[in-house]
């Protein structure tokens, strides 16, 4: 779908039979794609699927280590029909290692991985968004970055290259961060006591009506603003941001505090401040934020189902995103196309 977004032409190639249960007959991670259905077991269907590789600049696939060998659809089918071809692999685990043939999930691999153990604050469960931090950071984002550099390598040597996208991988890269803020002392083996790892000045708070607030006010001006606009600014508590022994006496302060009033009133009083404080928004409420409508971040479709527009902006220019193709709607004119050249 980046890829897409990006300007790519991009076939998705779907299996006969129903769409996947999750997603539905629409699915919108296949906008702006041509989509074709094929069955790789059939020889017909089998030879179309080479042929459109073979025109391709890159092919991504995301099936268990030796799946697409064992269909005659590896790196080595096309290394003399397609030696540019990048060939970007998705995997939970990677394409060799001790689990590299078994399932897995976003929140496995990033607990393997060490991404998981900071996502809380101390005392409660480790938890993140479901897919963001896994299944899209660490796997389809450094995936994207693969093929990219894959794409220019190729125009420059004239050769292809296989790209191991493992989420594993890109999820304890995506550390590296936080990580280098051991050089500074400013991380800690234990969680709630490293610099970005839940301070009360770093974490988010429930709000009289069961909302939540967010706050991260981590420079010293921005955690002074936060601390005026409270009436804070003279409690001997809060003189010293950055004594770890004191964090939990802000806390629980501060957390006493949110609680007297519903979030729209937290809101209000850091409006338009670099405060650093936002409240926890919905998708659906964020569509309505006069920042986000501003931007056209997120776009309605049919049945209230909201998408993001894509991103990054070239030269200022929001886009909005692309039609999703009915399930295999293209299938006829690709076939079209490839017998009118010869390649079928």
């Amino acid at each position: 779908m980046m890829l897409a977004d990006l300007g790519a032409e991009v076939t998705v190639v779907q299996r006969p039979g129903p769409a996947n249960p999750t997603m539905g007959a629409h699915n919108m991670l296949d906008r702006g794609k041509r989509a074709v259905v094929l069955d790789l077991k059939d020889p017909r269907d089998m030879a179309v699927a080479k042929a459109l590789v073979n025109e391709a600049d890159a092919l991504i696939e995301g099936l268990r280590p030796g799946v697409m060998e064992r269909l005659g659809l590896g790196p080595e089918a096309f290394a003399q029909s397609n030696p540019r071809l990048v060939y970007g692999r998705m995997t939970g685990w990677g394409q060799d290692g001790p689990r590299a043939h078994l399932a897995g999930h976003d929140y496995n691999y990033i607990a393997t991985a060490g991404a998981l153990y900071y996502a809380s604050t101390p005392g409660d469960a480790p938890l993140t968004p479901p897919t963001i931090v896994g299944d899209i950071g660490g796997g389809a984002l450094y995936l994207v970055a693969g093929v990219l550099s894959g794409l220019l390598n190729a125009q420059r040597t004239g050769r292809g290259t296989v790209v191991d996208a493992a989420i594993t991988d890109g999820s304890a890269h995506m550390m590296a961060l936080f990580m280098a803020m051991a050089g500074g002392g400013n991380l800690s083996r234990e969680r709630g006591q490293s610099l970005l790892d839940a301070p009360p000045w770093g974490r988010t708070y429930v709000c009289a009506d069961g909302r939540y607030l967010s706050v991260q006010c981590l420079e010293p001006q921005f955690y002074a603003m936060f601390l005026d606009l409270l009436g804070l600014d003279d409690h001997p508590l809060f003189a010293a941001q950055y004594d770890r022994a004191q964090w939990p006496d802000q806390t629980a302060h501060l957390s006493r505090l949110f609680a007297e009033h519903p979030v729209a009133h937290w809101a209000a009083l850091f409006e338009n401040s670099d405060a650093c404080v936002a409240p926890v928004l919905s998708p659906w409420e964020a569509a309505a934020d006069p920042h986000i409508a501003a931007r056209a971040i997120w776009h309605a479709s049919e049945g209230d189902v909201l998408q993001p527009a894509p991103a990054p902006r070239f030269d200022g220019k929001a886009l909005a995103p692309n039609p999703t193709p009915a399930r295999g709607q293209d299938t006829e004119a690709v076939l079209k196309d490839l017998r009118a050249r010869g390649l079928i």
